[in-house]
């Protein structure tokens, strides 16, 4: 009698105006205790009648939360995972109630995520899947449950399906490839679990990602694996992440495979193309893959050799702040210990006046605070005379000087040992810049700051001494009366600026 009850109850709530008499009879918590039956058929209808009434009404998903909902839910995917109809209802109401952060919460007690992996396995058709992969996609927005979501083998198994799907052209299939690959993303970046289980688990789906990606490319062309990158802006951010960038850098290993596959290039295209339509987020796949690229020195090397500074050199031309921002970025990571891209790029006037500009630009200072740490990058790593010229006529020294008055001690540091290696190769150059800006002056407030980090102390006494070959900048020393200041580092706390403190000292003296 109450099976047959239960099953009029879900007919009844088909019809939308028999919703409200329904709620208003509290039917909804009288129905909620038949979820603990072990009779199969009275689930199935005791399920449906619930979903359909309290489907699209958070009022009543909270109170079904509250009233203890979900660990039913869990049991009916745990005791009758081989039931089609009854799977069916529990992960309908997983996920219509998936995006509370109550039911979030009421999961991560429960032993959802291995049910779901369990689930995954069977699934059988593009719509389970896809109804899998909601449920999922709303959980991992959940810190605690994204873990357990890794830990339970969630990555591994999108990855198998992802194997299964690639090269397909049919559209369904392409869905649950695009989906897959969403959710992997959404997993694998930023997730809490440990290192050695997240590495784990990402090498695992960079390789069938990266492979996928390979076969489509050699079975239809780099042009379709250009419209396949669009497609996938989640792979890319994924597969050029520090997470996957960290493996192991063997002949299978992701970077180099990326680097072997013409992505780079790929992603140029894709911006070329989107930063003129304004695609938001392939432009930010885009780049911030090839931020992620640019750091490994194999991927540096490939790109240098490939010509790759001359067309982000050209993209940004852009005017968008957030475009500029993640290229030059790109760029100083690019003349990260590179003396021949500091060099090439040293030495393109358009390249450094348009940095010069930048460095001025106060409403936008994610761009100006790049353009200068660009400027000091080319500096440090160059080894050329020119460069040091170039950046001279440029008007980009006063710009550094200014960069050592930062509140960011690392900021300070690269202007400081910016300045100092332009000084060893060329302070003649220099000379008259660093009186106008008042290089001397500024390195003197820093040594007398009591709140100048040590490490600023030591790299401004640094290059100090560099600055006391010229004459006339030595001149300018002995006026400022820096020698009493030099003489009073030297009973610093930290032991590396007084070290420094007394080598300055007899350089000044002449003593060395």
């Amino acid at each position: 009698c109450a099976v047959k009850a239960a099953h009029v109850l879900s007919e009844i709530a088909k019809n939308e105006e028999m919703k409200k008499p329904c709620i208003e009879a509290d039917l909804v918590l009288t129905l909620i205790p038949l979820l603990e039956s072990r009779d199969q058929e009275m689930l199935l209808h005791a399920g449906r009648a619930i979903g359909r009434i309290c489907y699209d009404n958070h009022d009543l998903q909270e109170e079904l939360v509250k009233v203890g909902v979900i660990p039913s839910l869990v049991r009916i995917l745990t005791d009758y995972a081989e039931s089609e109809p009854l799977v069916h209802v529990a992960l309908l109401a997983l996920y219509n109630l998936a995006d509370l952060d109550t039911a979030k919460e009421a999961l991560s007690k429960t032993k959802v995520a291995e049910q779901l992996v369990r689930q995954l396995r069977r699934a059988e058709n593009h719509e389970r899947l896809e109804m899998v992969f909601e449920v999922l996609q709303a959980l991992a927005e959940n810190d605690a449950l994204k873990v357990q979501l890794v830990e339970a083998g969630v990555p591994e198994v999108l990855s198998e399906i992802l194997l299964r799907l690639q090269g397909s052209s049919q559209a369904d299939d392409t869905c649950i490839v695009k989906a897959a690959s969403d959710l992997i993303v959404s997993l694998l970046l930023g997730a809490g679990a440990h290192l050695s289980l997240e590495l784990k688990a990402a090498k695992h789906s960079a390789k069938a990602l990266v492979l996928i990606l390979s076969r489509h490319e050699n079975s239809q062309g780099k042009d379709s694996l250009n419209s396949q990158l669009a497609l996938f802006p989640s792979i890319i951010v994924f597969l050029t992440s520090p997470t996957c960038l960290v493996l192991p850098l063997s002949s299978d290993g992701n970077c180099l495979r990326m680097v072997q596959l013409g992505v780079i290039h790929q992603l140029l295209d894709l911006l070329e193309k989107h930063v003129q339509s304004g695609d938001n987020s392939v432009q930010h796949a885009a780049l911030s893959a090839l931020q992620n690229l640019a750091i490994p020195v194999v991927s540096k090397v490939r790109m240098l050799e490939e010509d790759v500074t001359e067309r982000i050199e050209a993209l940004l031309k852009s005017e968008s702040p957030p475009v500029q921002f993640k290229l030059l970025g790109t760029l100083r990571m690019l003349a990260d210990g590179q003396a021949d891209a500091a060099e090439v790029l040293g030495q393109d006037p358009m390249l450094l006046n348009r940095l010069v500009q930048w460095c001025d630009m106060n409403d936008h200072t994610g761009v100006c605070g790049e353009a200068n740490r660009l400027l000091a990058s080319i500096l440090h790593h160059n080894r050329s005379q020119e460069v040091v010229k170039a950046i001279r006529e440029a008007q980009g020294v006063k710009h550094l000087v200014s960069m050592t008055n930062s509140e960011h001690a690392a900021t300070q540091n690269e202007a400081l040992n910016a300045l100092a290696v332009a000084s060893a190769i060329d302070l003649e150059t220099l000379e008259e810049s660093f009186k106008e800006s008042q290089l001397v002056q500024s390195l003197h407030k820093l040594l007398q700051d009591d709140n100048t980090s040590p490490e600023v102390k030591y790299n401004s006494m640094g290059l100090l001494c560099r600055l006391l070959n010229s004459g006339d900048l030595r001149q300018e020393i002995e006026e400022e009366r820096i020698k009493e200041t030099l003489e009073q580092l030297c009973n610093h706390s930290n032991a590396n600026v007084v070290k420094e403190a007394v080598t300055t000292l007899q350089v000044l003296r002449g003593d060395t």
